[in-house]
């Protein structure tokens, strides 16, 4: 893998990868790295290993579904392996406007795949990063695992599904070396403030409402996002192709008892002027739906089959995440203003 389209690296979870792999792993090869810049791909994230590695990390403004473009990157750049993470991931919009995340999600996976079989004689693997969402929602009890059947809920959880089915499909029909990992609830640095907690910390330093759907019972599985990307790449580097990998972070809470913790460590971490506890901020809301009451991951088969587990608790990679907010106010303010915006604007808009 000496060439590494990565796409959507502009986003949450692809900045963290191409972090981890120029600044914390032995990888001497290149990373190209195509994004949209849609309102949640903020180059900015990057500027810094830009300026660092310019001969061995490249961005380049692009849309995964101009199908001509795809090609003209796979050959100018000689691709040779794709981690792919592009994709319209928030089930609220999903709900309200579908049409993107069918466009994104399925035809722009289709067509780096057509372009990776166009390449295939040079193609050492393409690895898709898919959810746990898939699979639906769980009761009480048990865990998601790689036999789980598909049972998506949301137009978001039904366009990956339908993504990781081509995979297989490609896998299958034309011996594309693949690899798909379902991840469950990321956090960390670098999250758009539409998602959960990197909402909850911004609106709880504002004193603002903390919206919590319904009575906060949802239970979900959380995973730091640098356990993730390392999880990843373990994957590509060592995973069977043609097999799917789930990656959890061993970590159930009720969305409430989220909310909570992070609210004491936010009390403890910058105390509030009068001293009152964040808790009182919550605010329970309308449920919305097709709410998926619970996700859980079994991640044994890569914890087996390739030795990986996650670092990070959740209390530690909370506290962690939410330093890194506390430090890097002036992201933040670039962030919720759309400040960002028009810097994209000028600068790849032209």
């Amino acid at each position: 893998m000496k060439n590494i389209l990565v796409t959507g690296g502009c986003g949450f979870i692809g900045t963290g990868f191409i972090r981890l792999l120029l600044l914390d792993r032995d990888f001497g090869g290149r990373i190209i790295n195509v994004d949209n810049l849609t309102y949640a791909g903020n180059p900015a994230n990057l500027r810094d290993l830009e300026k660092r590695y310019p001969e061995r990390y490249i961005f380049l403004k692009a849309d995964i579904c101009d199908t001509d473009a795809m090609a003209r990157i796979f050959n100018n750049y000689k691709i040779d392996a794709v981690c792919h993470f592009a994709a319209e991931s928030h089930v609220d919009r999903s709900i309200v406007a579908p049409d993107a995340f069918i466009n994104t999600n399925i035809i722009g996976t289709f067509n780096l795949l057509e372009a990776a079989r166009r390449n295939s004689n040079r193609l050492v693997l393409f690895h898709h990063v898919s959810t746990d969402e898939v699979y639906g929602s769980l009761g009480p009890d048990g865990f998601f695992t790689e036999q789980t059947a598909y049972k998506p809920n949301s137009p978001y959880s039904a366009s990956k599904a339908a993504s990781d089915h081509l995979l297989r499909a490609y896998s299958e029909t034309y011996s594309l070396p693949v690899t798909i990992s379902n991840c469950s609830n990321n956090y960390g640095p670098y999250q758009f403030p539409e998602k959960l907690i990197p909402l909850m910390i911004l609106n709880a330093l504002e004193d603002k409402p903390l919206p919590v759907y319904g009575q906060g019972d949802n239970i979900r599985d959380w995973l730091y996002v640098e356990d993730h990307c390392r999880a990843v790449w373990q994957i590509m580097l060592k995973g069977t192709r043609g097999e799917t990998y789930n990656i959890g972070g061993r970590c159930e809470l009720a969305n409430i008892d989220t909310v909570n913790m992070l609210c004491d460590l936010l009390d403890e971490m910058q105390p509030r002027s009068d001293q009152s506890s964040r808790r009182n901020l919550i605010r329970f809301v309308k449920d919305r739906p097709g709410h998926d009451l619970r996700y859980a991951i079994d991640c044994s088969k890569l914890e087996n089959e390739l030795g990986w587990s996650p670092v990070e608790s959740f209390e530690t990679g909370l506290r962690k995440t939410i330093q890194w907010y506390l430090d890097n106010p002036r992201w933040v303010k670039r962030v919720k203003s759309g400040e960002y915006l028009k810097w994209v604007e000028e600068q790849y808009n032209k």
